[in-house]
This record gives C-alpha cells, sequence and structure tokens, in this order.
C-alpha cells in the first residue's frame, strides 16, 4: 500500500505540474502575445516580446512533458485498480500531449517567420503568423475531445474501484463528457457562444484539482478499506 501511496503522490505531482504550465502559459502568457483576428498585433508581439514570447512556447513544451508523464504514471496508479481504464487515461493523456505538442509546433514556426520574414510565402509575415496562430488554436480546441476522454475512464475507475470518493470519479466523467461536448458546440455551430463553451469545460477543472489534492494529501485508499461491492464493480469494469 505504501508503494501505491507513492506512485499516487507522484502522479499528483505531475498533474499539478500539468496545471500550474498550462495556467501559467495558456492562460496568462499566451492571451498577452496571441491576439485574435489581429494577425498584425500578434507580429509585432512576437517581434517587441520576443523573451516572452519563448518562454510561452517553453511552457507549452513543459505543458507535453508533464502532460505525458501523468498519463503513464496514471496508468501505473490504475492498472492493478482497473487495467483497462489505466489503458484508456495513459492513452487518450499521450494524444493530448501530441495535440500540445503539435501547437508547439506552430507556435515556435511563428516565432522562427517573425524573426526572419523571409521564411513566410509571398513575403507575407503577418499573415503566416496569423495561420499557425490559427492552427495553435485548433490543435488545442479540437484536442478538447481527448482532454474530455481521458478524465473518463480516470472517474470511472475512482466510481467502480471505491480507492477514490464516489463523487470526485461522477464529476470527472461528467466533466469529460463536458470537455468532449465543448469541442464539437466550439467547431460545429457556427456562432457558438464562448461562455457556453466555458461552461460546458467547467466541471473538468473543478475534478481535475480535486484529483490533484487528493492524490497529493490522501494518495489512494487501501483495498481493505473500499467496499465488497465496489470491488465487484471493479472486476466487472475490468
Amino acid at each position: 500500500m505504501t508503494s501505491q501511496k507513492t506512485t499516487a503522490r507522484a502522479t499528483g505531482a505531475w498533474y499539478l505540474g500539468l496545471g500550474i504550465t498550462g495556467m501559467v502559459g495558456f492562460l496568462l502568457i499566451r492571451p498577452a502575445i496571441w491576439v485574435d483576428d489581429d494577425a498584425a498585433a500578434t507580429l509585432a508581439n512576437l517581434t517587441e516580446k520576443e523573451g516572452l514570447a519563448r518562454l510561452g512556447l517553453a511552457l507549452e513544451m513543459a505543458i507535453v512533458v508533464t502532460q505525458a508523464l501523468a498519463a503513464i504514471w496514471f496508468y501505473k496508479l490504475y492498472r492493478s485498480v482497473n487495467h483497462v481504464a489505466g489503458v484508456a487515461v495513459a492513452a487518450f493523456g499521450l494524444v493530448n500531449a501530441v495535440a500540445i505538442m503539435a501547437s508547439a509546433v506552430f507556435m515556435a514556426s511563428a516565432l522562427a517567420v517573425a524573426g526572419d520574414s523571409s521564411l513566410a510565402p509571398a513575403g507575407d509575415a503577418a499573415a503566416t503568423v496569423g495561420l499557425l496562430h490559427q492552427l495553435s488554436t485548433a490543435a488545442w480546441g479540437i484536442g478538447a475531445l481527448f482532454f474530455g476522454l481521458w478524465l473518463i475512464p480516470m472517474g470511472w475507475a475512482a466510481i467502480t474501484s471505491g480507492r477514490f470518493p464516489a463523487v470526485l470519479g461522477w464529476i470527472l466523467v461528467a466533466g469529460g463528457a463536458g470537455y468532449v461536448l465543448s469541442s464539437f458546440v466550439d467547431y460545429g455551430l457556427v456562432g457558438a457562444p464562448s461562455l457556453l463553451v466555458d461552461l460546458l469545460a467547467f466541471p473538468a477543472t473543478i475534478g481535475e484539482f480535486w484529483m490533484i489534492g487528493y492524490l497529493l494529501t490522501l494518495g489512494i485508499r487501501s483495498a481493505s478499506a473500499t467496499a465488497p461491492t465496489s470491488r465487484a464493480a471493479t472486476s466487472a469494469s475490468s
């Protein structure tokens, strides 16, 4: 059990790293550099705030690393709890990392174009930077499909195993489904309100930070502390 608690806390640490790099990089630095619907302003920011832009790129790369390691450690933690859920969390989490890596590639390319306009087709650096920004944004937006999918098995294993609070598991499942739906709404509905997209993804934020806190402070419940019905449900779902 001590080994499982150690694994749980390591998983929580990687997940916390993912949360911190995501909040600082995506929510704080990215909006300060990348301006929606204004390629010229974005190009100016990349040129005038190059240091900040490169910090944002480094954080995007750190998101990739922490996401990948969190996915692997979740498999290590879940494999004896619910093997199928563990594989699913790891697989979906690694796809998350690939989606964010694609965004980082577009950001790095935009920085290169800002530093050397000869790299831009027809020499139009602003238009090229604008396109790369749109590609980066789409990688995040459509990547939300897997940002949501990895939460569903994570929550389902919590519910069926009894090794985590059932309410936490249900919030993760609902949050994951909301995240997936938010991507369809964002890209499938013309003029979809951004508030609606954000609200659909909001429960996922609650579940993720609860899971991080639980892993870091309590780790994982012992198998002997779980109800027999929970253990039976785990065996059936596995």
